[in-house]
């Protein structure tokens, strides 16, 4: 019977010097999920991965996969793409997917990964040859070769055009899909929405705030934004608004639309390019951080 949790944490601690890197956090990863991790550079979320990987030894605290303390278990059962993998530069393609399938005793069949993640015109083309977007793919089916229970990915789609990073985010899909559980670090407030089933925010090595997406943004947040060219604002009217300026874009936070509009509309302001948007997960992101500066 599979574990409801495929991986509990319970006070977990990491120091490098002076720095207290990871303060005391506690969390559960639901098997067959998606659980991203957000916070800064420096929050503590990639330390906090490489002790989930057996990367890095905790300092204190306690890791549990599948209800068993940490062992070659997870190491053998997971796949890691990390932010920046090397690979040799005169091998091709397919090369590099017999180098890492020659690593295990029973790999994914490669022609599977190679039609799943549209390797077939690739396999020819030297690794240093790749795309940004062919090189991830290349990467995450890497990650895949050992058929894997957990995935963890590590900021995978930093740089990517956004075509690129919508054909990756399809592919997370299909690994979700399968059954399989996925631990993904992002600095896209996008990303964690449109893929993981919860989130986790660190900041200054303590978590923050953890839930599903949707029920984070209920429950901190009961208004929607209306924005605005900050050019139609006088100085006087973006006080008398209590505007937030966000480059050239007035920001006004309300509870009732109609009401704010009509005040908009009174003080003769041009309305042609109003906008209304609901809070998202950059909203909260910045308003958990800004609030523990």
């Amino acid at each position: 019977m599979a574990q409801p949790h495929i991986i509990e944490v319970r006070d977990l601690h990491k120091r490098f010097g002076n720095i207290h890197a990871v303060r005391g956090i506690s969390f559960d990863v639901p098997t067959g999920q998606c659980m991203g991790l957000l916070g800064h550079n420096g929050a503590g979320k990639t330390t906090t991965v490489e002790m989930l990987e057996g990367i890095t030894r905790p300092d204190s605290g306690s890791i549990r996969y599948k209800g068993k303390t940490l062992n070659k278990d997870l190491r053998n059962e997971a796949g890691i793409m990390f932010q920046h993998t090397a690979l040799q530069d005169f091998i091709t393609v397919n090369e590099a997917l017999q180098l890492f399938a020659g690593l295990y005793p029973d790999p994914t069949p490669l022609d599977d990964l190679i039609t799943q993640f549209q390797l077939q015109d690739l396999l020819g083309q030297e690794t240093r040859k790749l795309s940004g977007g062919q090189r991830q793919r290349l990467l995450l089916a890497i990650a895949l070769i050992n058929n894997p229970d957990i995935i963890f990915l590590d900021e995978p789609t930093t740089g990517l055009d956004p075509h690129a990073r919508q054909y990756f985010w399809s592919l997370i899909r299909e690994i979700r899909a399968q059954g399989k559980t996925v631990i993904l670090t992002t600095h896209y407030m996008e990303e964690a929405y449109a893929l993981c089933d919860e989130i986790i925010i660190m900041n200054e090595g303590s978590i923050m705030t953890q839930g599903t997406p949707d029920a984070l943004l209920r429950e901190h947040f009961n208004d929607v934004v209306l924005t605005l060219p900050l050019a139609v604002f006088s100085e006087e009217q973006k006080i008398q608004f209590k505007v937030y300026e966000n480059r050239d874009v007035a920001e006004i936070l309300t509870q009732d639309i109609d009401q704010e509009i009509h005040r908009l509309m009174e003080a003769g302001l041009e309305l042609g390019d109003l906008r209304i948007r609901e809070r998202t997960l950059e909203d909260l992101f910045l308003t958990l951080t800004e609030q523990n500066q």
